[in-house]
């Protein structure tokens, strides 16, 4: 099941967002890197976001929330994360499709992981300029066309 984000949920969402982020993401970033997104996957980071323009959803099943995704300002996809037990499944596709419907933009953008990249280009995203460095995290910018 897919729904909007509730503040209570705020905490089994970071441990998603962590626990795959430290399996999948870690390993390729430097400690300033890790730190930064430790610091925006906090509950209480979420908190804060979702209180602003960023509209959060998540997967949930049997054994609580699997996945989230956050849509900024109605154009970017600011997190993708699935719990490791539960990646490959189409949990992924589902969110970002539910976060594209509420896009106010043509072109929607994502700063993907370089380990995510290959996803993105699946759910119907292109490569858009070169790998790109900001507080220590290394991305991929990326872009989908809506409405083809």
């Amino acid at each position: 099941m897919i729904r909007k984000m509730k503040i209570d949920d705020a905490e089994n969402v970071s441990k998603v967002t962590v626990s795959s982020f430290m399996q999948a993401v870690s390993g390729q970033l430097s400690e300033e890197g890790i730190a930064t997104f430790l610091g925006i996957s906090s509950s209480d980071s979420f908190l804060e976001r979702i209180n602003k323009d960023n509209l959060m959803f998540v997967s949930e099943d049997t054994d609580g929330i699997n996945g989230v995704v956050e849509l900024k300002e109605g154009r970017h996809i600011a997190m993708l994360f699935i719990k490791p037990d539960k990646q490959g499944g189409g949990i992924g596709r589902k969110l970002v499709e539910e976060a594209l419907k509420y896009s106010r933009v043509k072109t929607v953008t994502v700063s993907a992981s370089l380990v995510s990249v290959s996803a993105y280009i699946k759910y119907g995203f292109i490569i858009v300029g070169s790998e790109e460095e900001k507080n220590g995290l290394v991305y991929q910018p990326m872009e989908i066309e809506l409405g083809n």
